[in-house]
Protein backbone atom coordinates (compact mmCIF):
# COMPACT_ATOMS: atom_id res chain seq x y z
CA UNK A 1 0.00 0.00 0.00
CA UNK A 2 1.18 3.42 -0.34
CA UNK A 3 2.82 5.36 2.15
CA UNK A 4 0.96 8.64 3.15
CA UNK A 5 2.25 10.76 5.33
CA UNK A 6 0.29 13.16 8.24
CA UNK A 7 0.79 14.97 10.77
CA UNK A 8 -1.96 13.78 13.69
CA UNK A 9 -4.94 14.51 13.27
CA UNK A 10 -4.44 16.93 10.25
CA UNK A 11 -5.77 15.24 7.01
CA UNK A 12 -4.27 16.44 4.20
CA UNK A 13 -5.90 16.27 0.75
CA UNK A 14 -4.82 13.04 -1.21
CA UNK A 15 -4.77 13.39 -5.41
CA UNK A 16 -5.78 10.93 -7.50
CA UNK A 17 -4.10 10.46 -10.88
CA UNK A 18 -4.45 13.14 -13.48
CA UNK A 19 -8.64 11.48 -14.19
CA UNK A 20 -9.49 9.04 -16.93
CA UNK A 21 -11.05 9.89 -19.78
CA UNK A 22 -14.47 9.85 -19.69
CA UNK A 23 -16.16 7.18 -21.83
CA UNK A 24 -19.79 6.39 -22.51
CA UNK A 25 -20.98 3.22 -20.49
CA UNK A 26 -21.39 1.32 -24.06
CA UNK A 27 -18.09 1.43 -24.71
CA UNK A 28 -16.92 0.83 -21.29
CA UNK A 29 -18.71 -2.17 -20.97
CA UNK A 30 -17.51 -3.39 -24.61
CA UNK A 31 -13.86 -2.58 -22.97
CA UNK A 32 -14.23 -5.00 -19.75
CA UNK A 33 -15.47 -7.61 -21.75
CA UNK A 34 -12.23 -8.34 -23.19
CA UNK A 35 -10.47 -7.88 -20.05
CA UNK A 36 -11.96 -10.46 -18.08
CA UNK A 37 -10.69 -14.05 -19.24
CA UNK A 38 -8.65 -13.93 -16.43
CA UNK A 39 -10.30 -12.95 -13.17
CA UNK A 40 -10.46 -15.22 -10.90
CA UNK A 41 -14.56 -15.25 -10.09
CA UNK A 42 -16.33 -17.17 -7.08
CA UNK A 43 -20.17 -17.64 -6.45
CA UNK A 44 -21.68 -16.54 -3.60
CA UNK A 45 -23.87 -18.65 -1.77
CA UNK A 46 -27.22 -19.81 -2.94
CA UNK A 47 -27.26 -16.40 -4.22
CA UNK A 48 -25.83 -17.00 -7.45
CA UNK A 49 -23.88 -14.05 -7.99
CA UNK A 50 -20.77 -14.75 -9.07
CA UNK A 51 -18.58 -12.19 -8.32
CA UNK A 52 -14.83 -11.35 -8.83
CA UNK A 53 -12.77 -12.01 -6.07
CA UNK A 54 -11.62 -8.37 -5.70
CA UNK A 55 -14.81 -6.18 -4.79
CA UNK A 56 -14.64 -2.66 -4.29
CA UNK A 57 -15.21 -1.01 -0.64
CA UNK A 58 -16.24 2.48 -1.04
CA UNK A 59 -16.37 3.97 2.38
CA UNK A 60 -13.36 5.89 2.01
CA UNK A 61 -13.49 7.11 -1.53
CA UNK A 62 -14.58 10.29 -2.80
CA UNK A 63 -13.39 9.85 -6.19
CA UNK A 64 -15.90 8.95 -8.88
CA UNK A 65 -13.14 8.27 -11.28
CA UNK A 66 -11.83 6.08 -8.89
CA UNK A 67 -14.91 3.66 -9.21
CA UNK A 68 -15.22 4.47 -12.80
CA UNK A 69 -11.48 2.62 -13.23
CA UNK A 70 -12.13 -0.09 -11.18
CA UNK A 71 -15.71 -0.92 -12.60
CA UNK A 72 -14.00 -1.04 -16.14
CA UNK A 73 -10.98 -3.33 -15.32
CA UNK A 74 -13.42 -5.83 -13.83
CA UNK A 75 -14.73 -4.88 -10.46
CA UNK A 76 -18.53 -5.63 -9.85
CA UNK A 77 -19.72 -5.09 -6.38
CA UNK A 78 -19.61 -1.63 -5.07
CA UNK A 79 -20.05 -1.47 -1.28
CA UNK A 80 -21.35 1.47 0.83
CA UNK A 81 -23.56 2.31 3.69
CA UNK A 82 -25.75 4.65 4.94
CA UNK A 83 -23.49 6.55 7.08
CA UNK A 84 -20.82 6.78 5.37
CA UNK A 85 -19.44 10.34 4.44
CA UNK A 86 -22.43 11.45 5.97
CA UNK A 87 -24.57 10.54 2.65
CA UNK A 88 -22.47 11.62 0.22
CA UNK A 89 -21.06 8.28 -0.38
CA UNK A 90 -23.74 7.03 -1.93
CA UNK A 91 -24.67 10.18 -3.73
CA UNK A 92 -21.23 10.09 -5.79
CA UNK A 93 -21.80 6.35 -6.26
CA UNK A 94 -26.15 6.72 -7.31
CA UNK A 95 -24.59 9.82 -9.66
CA UNK A 96 -21.71 7.33 -11.31
CA UNK A 97 -23.93 4.03 -11.35
CA UNK A 98 -27.13 5.60 -12.86
CA UNK A 99 -26.12 5.64 -16.25
CA UNK A 100 -24.43 2.43 -16.08
CA UNK A 101 -26.64 -1.07 -17.12
CA UNK A 102 -28.01 -1.81 -14.09
CA UNK A 103 -27.25 -5.92 -14.61
CA UNK A 104 -23.42 -5.32 -15.42
CA UNK A 105 -22.92 -4.22 -11.63
CA UNK A 106 -23.85 -5.31 -8.03
CA UNK A 107 -24.17 -2.60 -5.37
CA UNK A 108 -24.46 -3.15 -1.39
CA UNK A 109 -25.61 -0.98 1.17
CA UNK A 110 -26.17 -1.03 4.81
CA UNK A 111 -28.44 0.20 7.53
CA UNK A 112 -27.78 0.16 11.02
CA UNK A 113 -30.34 -0.68 13.47
CA UNK A 114 -30.99 2.03 16.02
CA UNK A 115 -31.37 2.28 19.64
CA UNK A 116 -28.94 -0.61 21.16
CA UNK A 117 -27.82 -1.16 23.92
CA UNK A 118 -23.92 -1.22 24.98
CA UNK A 119 -23.91 -4.93 24.64
CA UNK A 120 -25.39 -4.62 21.15
CA UNK A 121 -28.95 -5.95 21.80
CA UNK A 122 -31.86 -4.28 20.54
CA UNK A 123 -33.81 -2.14 23.16
CA UNK A 124 -37.76 -0.62 22.44
CA UNK A 125 -35.64 2.53 20.32
CA UNK A 126 -34.67 -0.44 17.78
CA UNK A 127 -37.75 0.44 14.99
CA UNK A 128 -38.71 -0.81 11.78
CA UNK A 129 -39.71 2.71 11.16
CA UNK A 130 -36.09 4.33 12.08
CA UNK A 131 -34.82 1.26 10.30
CA UNK A 132 -36.84 1.36 7.08
CA UNK A 133 -36.90 5.48 7.13
CA UNK A 134 -32.68 5.27 6.79
CA UNK A 135 -33.18 3.00 3.93
CA UNK A 136 -35.51 5.34 2.38
CA UNK A 137 -33.02 8.06 2.13
CA UNK A 138 -30.25 5.42 1.19
CA UNK A 139 -32.44 4.33 -1.83
CA UNK A 140 -32.90 8.14 -3.03
CA UNK A 141 -29.21 9.28 -2.71
CA UNK A 142 -28.69 5.81 -4.89
CA UNK A 143 -30.80 6.51 -7.36
CA UNK A 144 -31.74 2.81 -7.71
CA UNK A 145 -35.18 0.81 -7.78
CA UNK A 146 -33.30 -2.03 -5.73
CA UNK A 147 -30.04 -2.70 -4.61
CA UNK A 148 -28.65 -6.60 -4.72
CA UNK A 149 -27.60 -6.77 -1.10
CA UNK A 150 -28.83 -4.88 2.34
CA UNK A 151 -26.63 -5.23 5.21
CA UNK A 152 -28.30 -5.05 8.61
CA UNK A 153 -25.33 -3.46 10.00
CA UNK A 154 -22.51 -3.43 12.51
CA UNK A 155 -23.83 -6.78 14.37
CA UNK A 156 -22.14 -8.02 17.92
CA UNK A 157 -25.36 -9.80 19.27
CA UNK A 158 -27.02 -12.67 18.04
CA UNK A 159 -30.09 -11.14 19.68
CA UNK A 160 -29.95 -8.33 17.17
CA UNK A 161 -29.91 -10.79 14.45
CA UNK A 162 -33.22 -12.39 14.97
CA UNK A 163 -35.07 -8.55 16.06
CA UNK A 164 -38.81 -9.50 15.04
CA UNK A 165 -39.41 -5.94 13.75
CA UNK A 166 -35.85 -5.51 12.03
CA UNK A 167 -36.30 -8.91 10.42
CA UNK A 168 -40.06 -8.56 8.71
CA UNK A 169 -38.56 -5.01 7.47
CA UNK A 170 -36.34 -6.65 5.26
CA UNK A 171 -38.36 -9.54 3.83
CA UNK A 172 -40.67 -7.41 3.10
CA UNK A 173 -38.22 -5.14 1.14
CA UNK A 174 -36.68 -8.02 -0.34
CA UNK A 175 -40.76 -9.33 -1.45
CA UNK A 176 -41.55 -5.76 -2.83
CA UNK A 177 -38.42 -6.35 -4.75
CA UNK A 178 -36.50 -3.60 -3.08
CA UNK A 179 -33.71 -5.40 -2.72
CA UNK A 180 -32.55 -8.94 -4.00
CA UNK A 181 -30.94 -10.21 -0.84
CA UNK A 182 -30.64 -10.18 3.46
CA UNK A 183 -27.02 -9.72 4.53
CA UNK A 184 -26.06 -8.71 8.17
CA UNK A 185 -21.88 -6.86 8.70
CA UNK A 186 -20.38 -7.81 11.61
CA UNK A 187 -16.93 -6.36 13.47
CA UNK A 188 -17.09 -8.33 16.46
CA UNK A 189 -18.61 -11.72 17.77
CA UNK A 190 -18.13 -12.85 14.42
CA UNK A 191 -18.03 -17.21 14.70
CA UNK A 192 -20.95 -16.58 17.30
CA UNK A 193 -23.15 -14.49 14.72
CA UNK A 194 -22.13 -16.54 12.28
CA UNK A 195 -23.02 -19.67 13.61
CA UNK A 196 -26.26 -18.48 14.49
CA UNK A 197 -27.27 -17.43 11.44
CA UNK A 198 -26.48 -20.70 9.79
CA UNK A 199 -29.08 -22.05 11.72
CA UNK A 200 -31.70 -19.20 10.75
CA UNK A 201 -33.61 -19.04 7.71
CA UNK A 202 -33.47 -15.49 7.12
CA UNK A 203 -29.83 -14.39 5.86
CA UNK A 204 -28.26 -14.64 2.33
CA UNK A 205 -24.87 -12.64 2.52
CA UNK A 206 -22.60 -12.39 6.12
CA UNK A 207 -20.19 -9.65 5.38
CA UNK A 208 -17.75 -10.41 8.39
CA UNK A 209 -14.13 -9.17 10.04
CA UNK A 210 -11.96 -11.56 8.54
CA UNK A 211 -7.94 -11.13 8.57
CA UNK A 212 -4.71 -12.68 9.02
CA UNK A 213 -4.65 -10.93 13.05
CA UNK A 214 -7.30 -12.50 14.37
CA UNK A 215 -6.38 -14.88 17.56
CA UNK A 216 -9.62 -17.25 16.50
CA UNK A 217 -8.92 -18.51 13.28
CA UNK A 218 -10.01 -22.16 14.06
CA UNK A 219 -13.63 -20.32 15.15
CA UNK A 220 -14.18 -18.65 12.24
CA UNK A 221 -13.27 -21.29 9.81
CA UNK A 222 -15.30 -23.13 11.33
CA UNK A 223 -18.49 -20.87 11.48
CA UNK A 224 -17.50 -20.02 7.48
CA UNK A 225 -17.75 -23.52 6.74
CA UNK A 226 -20.68 -23.91 8.45
CA UNK A 227 -22.51 -20.87 7.10
CA UNK A 228 -21.14 -21.68 3.13
CA UNK A 229 -22.80 -24.84 3.73
CA UNK A 230 -25.98 -23.64 4.75
CA UNK A 231 -25.86 -21.55 1.38
CA UNK A 232 -25.03 -18.15 2.75
CA UNK A 233 -22.23 -16.24 1.32
CA UNK A 234 -19.67 -15.37 2.62
CA UNK A 235 -17.77 -11.78 2.01
CA UNK A 236 -14.55 -10.46 3.42
CA UNK A 237 -13.92 -6.93 4.92
CA UNK A 238 -11.00 -5.77 7.41
CA UNK A 239 -8.77 -7.75 5.50
CA UNK A 240 -6.08 -5.67 6.77
CA UNK A 241 -6.13 -5.90 9.90
CA UNK A 242 -6.98 -1.88 10.91
CA UNK A 243 -5.88 -0.43 7.57
CA UNK A 244 -2.32 0.04 6.03
CA UNK A 245 -0.18 0.38 8.80
CA UNK A 246 0.52 -1.62 11.97
CA UNK A 247 1.54 1.53 14.09
CA UNK A 248 0.26 5.28 14.98
CA UNK A 249 3.58 6.44 13.53
CA UNK A 250 2.97 4.80 10.07
CA UNK A 251 6.49 3.27 10.01
CA UNK A 252 5.28 0.11 9.56
CA UNK A 253 3.02 -0.09 6.95
CA UNK A 254 0.98 -3.52 6.22
CA UNK A 255 1.87 -5.52 3.04
CA UNK A 256 -1.87 -5.21 1.80
CA UNK A 257 -1.60 -7.19 -0.90
CA UNK A 258 -0.38 -9.78 1.26
CA UNK A 259 -3.19 -9.84 3.45
CA UNK A 260 -5.85 -9.71 0.75
CA UNK A 261 -4.52 -13.05 -0.38
CA UNK A 262 -4.62 -14.66 3.25
CA UNK A 263 -8.18 -13.82 3.26
CA UNK A 264 -9.06 -15.32 0.08
CA UNK A 265 -6.98 -18.41 0.24
CA UNK A 266 -9.88 -19.73 2.31
CA UNK A 267 -12.40 -21.06 -0.67
CA UNK A 268 -15.52 -20.40 2.05
CA UNK A 269 -14.37 -16.13 0.90
CA UNK A 270 -16.30 -15.18 -1.72
CA UNK A 271 -15.01 -11.96 -2.30
CA UNK A 272 -12.94 -9.38 -0.43
CA UNK A 273 -13.87 -5.38 -0.24
CA UNK A 274 -10.91 -3.85 0.16
CA UNK A 275 -11.22 0.16 0.95
CA UNK A 276 -9.28 2.33 -1.89
CA UNK A 277 -8.90 5.79 -2.23
CA UNK A 278 -6.11 6.01 -4.95
CA UNK A 279 -5.31 4.74 -8.26
CA UNK A 280 -1.98 2.95 -6.88
CA UNK A 281 -4.07 0.80 -4.27
CA UNK A 282 -6.65 0.01 -7.27
CA UNK A 283 -3.76 -1.07 -9.11
CA UNK A 284 -2.43 -3.40 -6.32
CA UNK A 285 -5.58 -4.95 -6.17
CA UNK A 286 -6.36 -5.43 -9.37
CA UNK A 287 -3.34 -7.69 -9.95
CA UNK A 288 -4.65 -9.95 -7.13
CA UNK A 289 -8.11 -10.35 -9.81
CA UNK A 290 -5.90 -13.17 -12.09
CA UNK A 291 -3.66 -14.38 -9.70
CA UNK A 292 -3.99 -15.16 -5.43
CA UNK A 293 -0.35 -16.86 -4.79
CA UNK A 294 1.40 -15.83 -1.74
CA UNK A 295 5.01 -15.55 -2.22
CA UNK A 296 7.45 -16.51 -0.12
CA UNK A 297 8.28 -12.82 0.55
CA UNK A 298 4.65 -12.12 1.66
CA UNK A 299 4.13 -15.24 4.11
CA UNK A 300 7.14 -13.47 5.37
CA UNK A 301 5.54 -10.11 5.69
CA UNK A 302 2.42 -11.75 7.32
CA UNK A 303 4.53 -13.61 9.72
CA UNK A 304 6.39 -10.79 11.18
CA UNK A 305 3.23 -8.31 11.11
CA UNK A 306 1.04 -11.20 13.20
CA UNK A 307 3.82 -10.42 16.09
CA UNK A 308 2.78 -6.85 16.12
CA UNK A 309 0.25 -5.35 18.13
CA UNK A 310 -1.10 -3.72 15.37
CA UNK A 311 -4.35 -1.14 15.47
CA UNK A 312 -7.05 -3.64 14.65
CA UNK A 313 -9.11 -4.60 17.91
CA UNK A 314 -10.42 -7.79 17.20
CA UNK A 315 -13.98 -7.47 19.03
CA UNK A 316 -13.70 -9.77 21.85
CA UNK A 317 -16.04 -7.92 23.90
CA UNK A 318 -14.18 -9.20 27.14
CA UNK A 319 -13.71 -5.15 28.01
CA UNK A 320 -17.42 -4.47 28.39
CA UNK A 321 -17.73 -6.69 31.53
CA UNK A 322 -14.03 -5.26 32.89
CA UNK A 323 -15.11 -1.35 32.57
CA UNK A 324 -16.07 0.09 35.43
CA UNK A 325 -17.54 2.85 33.94
CA UNK A 326 -19.29 0.82 31.03
CA UNK A 327 -18.12 2.57 28.22
CA UNK A 328 -18.01 1.25 24.45
CA UNK A 329 -14.53 0.41 24.46
CA UNK A 330 -14.44 -1.72 21.34
CA UNK A 331 -16.07 0.98 19.32
CA UNK A 332 -13.81 3.13 20.88
CA UNK A 333 -11.22 1.55 19.55
CA UNK A 334 -13.10 1.50 16.09
CA UNK A 335 -12.64 5.04 15.91
CA UNK A 336 -8.58 5.16 17.19
CA UNK A 337 -8.30 2.89 14.06
CA UNK A 338 -10.25 4.74 11.61
CA UNK A 339 -7.93 7.82 12.73
CA UNK A 340 -4.54 6.16 12.99
CA UNK A 341 -5.04 3.03 10.20
CA UNK A 342 -7.07 4.31 7.93
CA UNK A 343 -5.62 7.95 7.96
CA UNK A 344 -9.08 8.92 8.48
CA UNK A 345 -9.73 11.24 11.62
CA UNK A 346 -12.94 12.50 10.13
CA UNK A 347 -14.49 9.27 10.29
CA UNK A 348 -13.47 8.76 13.70
CA UNK A 349 -14.63 12.05 14.49
CA UNK A 350 -18.41 10.85 13.01
CA UNK A 351 -17.82 7.52 15.14
CA UNK A 352 -17.24 9.04 18.37
CA UNK A 353 -20.19 11.41 17.90
CA UNK A 354 -22.65 8.77 17.29
CA UNK A 355 -21.30 7.33 20.83
CA UNK A 356 -22.22 10.47 22.32
CA UNK A 357 -18.74 10.29 24.57
CA UNK A 358 -16.56 13.65 25.86
CA UNK A 359 -13.22 14.50 25.24
CA UNK A 360 -11.95 12.48 28.61
CA UNK A 361 -14.37 9.61 29.30
CA UNK A 362 -11.97 8.04 31.69
CA UNK A 363 -11.53 11.10 33.90
CA UNK A 364 -13.59 10.03 36.48
CA UNK A 365 -11.53 6.37 36.99
CA UNK A 366 -8.76 6.44 38.93
CA UNK A 367 -7.42 2.89 37.29
CA UNK A 368 -8.39 1.23 34.35
CA UNK A 369 -9.53 -2.47 34.94
CA UNK A 370 -9.86 -3.59 31.14
CA UNK A 371 -7.00 -6.29 30.37
CA UNK A 372 -7.27 -5.93 26.58
CA UNK A 373 -6.96 -9.74 24.82
CA UNK A 374 -4.38 -7.36 21.95
CA UNK A 375 -2.42 -5.85 24.94
CA UNK A 376 -3.53 -2.34 24.43
CA UNK A 377 -3.53 0.70 26.18
CA UNK A 378 -7.29 1.01 27.16
CA UNK A 379 -7.29 4.05 28.49
CA UNK A 380 -4.02 5.84 26.67
CA UNK A 381 -5.85 4.92 23.73
CA UNK A 382 -9.24 6.42 24.98
CA UNK A 383 -7.60 9.59 26.18
CA UNK A 384 -5.52 9.72 23.09
CA UNK A 385 -8.58 9.27 20.15
CA UNK A 386 -11.02 11.33 22.00
CA UNK A 387 -9.41 14.93 21.96
CA UNK A 388 -10.99 14.74 18.38
CA UNK A 389 -14.68 15.34 19.51
CA UNK A 390 -12.96 19.22 20.22
CA UNK A 391 -11.51 19.41 16.68
CA UNK A 392 -14.88 21.10 14.30
CA UNK A 393 -15.67 18.38 11.78
CA UNK A 394 -15.21 20.67 8.82
CA UNK A 395 -11.15 21.32 9.72
CA UNK A 396 -10.80 17.29 9.39
CA UNK A 397 -12.29 17.21 5.96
Amino acid sequence: MKNINRRGFLRTGIAGAAGIVALSPSLVSAASASQQKDIISRTLGKTGMKLPVISFGVMRADNPNLCKAAYEKGIKLFDTANGYQNGNNEIMLGNLLKDYPRNSFYLATKVGPGGADKDGKPTDQTTAEDFLAKFNTSMTRLKMDYVDILYVHGIRNPEMLGHKPIIAAVRNLKKDGKIKFIGFSTHANEPALINAAADMDIYDVVLTAYNFKQTYADEMNSAIKKAGQAGIGIIAMKTMAGGGFLDKEKTKPINSSAALKWALSNPDITTAIPGMTDFDQLELNIKILSDLTITDQEKKDLLLASAEKGLYCTGCLNCLSNCKLNLPVPDLMRAYMYAYGYSNPAMARSLLSELGTNDNPCKECGSCSVVCTKRFDIKDKIADISRLVNVPADFLG
